[in-house]
């Protein structure tokens, strides 16, 4: 089985960013729920923003379950949350509280199922369900293409007019790393 190393630093567009960033590494987050809240804060906004509104979170509210769930609407709205994100992430610690999500509820599944899962609980679409694979639970051939960064990245490294399916169709040749190719993508752009 090659490694990251292997199948990235040998490629002719991800060599040259695998020497000078690399090597990347992607393990599970400690806490997947306070994982998945942040999947959730980071939708749609700029790096900055996030942080803030997510410190801002982090201090008012217990990031469990229970304590988002206990947390009145206001309050999650106080920390910079939209109305829509501070019911989403009350929908999240809904579904983490009804049905014991953990690391080991989703091992042995794959991405697919995982993400079919996650996509059930309203508020998480694709590109949190594959931010949630990625660093909550560390999967490592993610290749998250509706993700701005990423097509910005494959533009500026492979080729400025790959469509979307012709971006997941090159990025074959990075599996089973596309995770590991990612995050040199999004060093391109950061």
């Amino acid at each position: 089985m090659p490694t990251p190393s292997d199948t990235l630093g040998a490629d002719p567009h991800l060599g040259p960013l695998y020497d000078s960033h690399g090597p990347v590494t992607i393990e599970p987050a400690e806490d997947l729920f306070e994982r998945t809240v942040v999947a959730i804060v980071n939708q749609q906004l700029s790096i900055d923003s996030a942080a803030a509104i997510r410190e801002r979170l982090f201090e008012a509210v217990e990031i469990t379950p229970a304590g988002v769930l206990a947390a009145d609407t206001a309050t999650l709205r106080e920390t910079g949350l939209s109305g829509s994100k501070a019911e989403y992430v009350q929908n999240v610690a809904e579904a983490f509280d009804d049905n014991g999500y953990d690391h080991a509820y989703f091992e042995g599944m794959s991405d697919e199922t995982v993400a079919d899962e996650l996509t059930e609980i309203a508020g998480i679409g694709p590109w949190s369900a594959d931010m949630v694979l990625m660093f909550g639970l560390g999967r490592e051939d993610v290749f998250p293409v509706g993700d701005l960064g990423i097509r910005q990245g494959m533009h500026d490294v492979v080729d400025p007019d790959l469509t979307r399916a012709e971006m997941v169709e090159h990025a074959e040749t990075w599996a089973p790393h596309r995770s590991y190719a990612s995050l040199l993508l999004w060093n391109t752009v950061d």
